[in-house]
């Protein structure tokens, strides 16, 4: 298919939009094992924080509690019995890696404070409106679910319908444009029909004038 009968006219395959890296291909299924593995892995999580009653909170500092403790008797018996400490690694944050990460922070907010500005000063309605849809949406579903099953629900929809998507590309696409060339004559002839009756109705106010 041409770039034409493609989504947005893009050339560039998905793999190529999500990155072409490890991401790309955990998405798209090219490395199976860690991508259903992570699924597992969440969906315990899920089930663990759905069933067992626990937060997020009280999950973690449970879990560093019980590795505290286990590290802390393991070095004491160790020095004990004269037997090697725990392999720990040496943990520790270059002054690069702080920089990069403070510097990556700092785009994304300034980007986010820009946007901001714009909005809250009316200089693009269109970006406008569709901040204001995604905040709607968000709140509405946040209404309907909680976020650990949101996040969940989130991740199985990155993880299955990109995939899908790419299995069945052509039809996908061919359906789609199909549809949207549909929607779009449909919106032209309501748009006529609402403008003509617009101007009758601008005439007729001249007229009893």
């Amino acid at each position: 298919m041409g770039s034409s009968d493609r989504l947005f006219n893009r050339e560039r395959t998905l793999h190529e939009i999500l990155g072409a890296g490890l991401v790309a291909d955990l998405i798209l299924w090219r490395q199976k094992n860690i991508t259903v593995g992570i699924l597992l892995v969440t969906l315990a999580a899920w089930i663990v924080f759905e069933k067992s009653g626990y937060t997020l909170l009280s999950l973690v500092s449970n879990v560093l509690l019980l590795l505290i403790v286990i590290l802390f008797l393991w070095a004491k018996s160790a020095a004990i019995l004269n037997r090697p400490a725990p392999p720990l690694p040496h943990l520790h944050l270059s002054e690069e890696m702080v920089n990069e990460v403070a510097t990556f922070i700092r785009i994304r907010v300034n980007d986010v404070f820009s946007v901001s500005q714009d909005i809250a000063l009316g200089k693009n309605s269109r970006l406008f409106l569709k901040v204001a849809s995604c905040l709607w949406l968000i709140s509405f579903v946040g209404g309907l679910t909680d976020f650990l099953t949101l996040a969940y629900t989130s991740l199985f929809i990155v993880l299955t319908v990109p995939t899908l998507y790419e299995r069945y590309e052509d039809n996908i696409d061919r359906h789609v444009l199909k549809c949207y060339r549909k929607l779009c004559q449909l919106y032209v002839k309501i748009s006529e029909d609402y403008v003509s009756r617009v101007q009758h109705y601008i005439l007729e106010k001249q007229k009893l004038s």
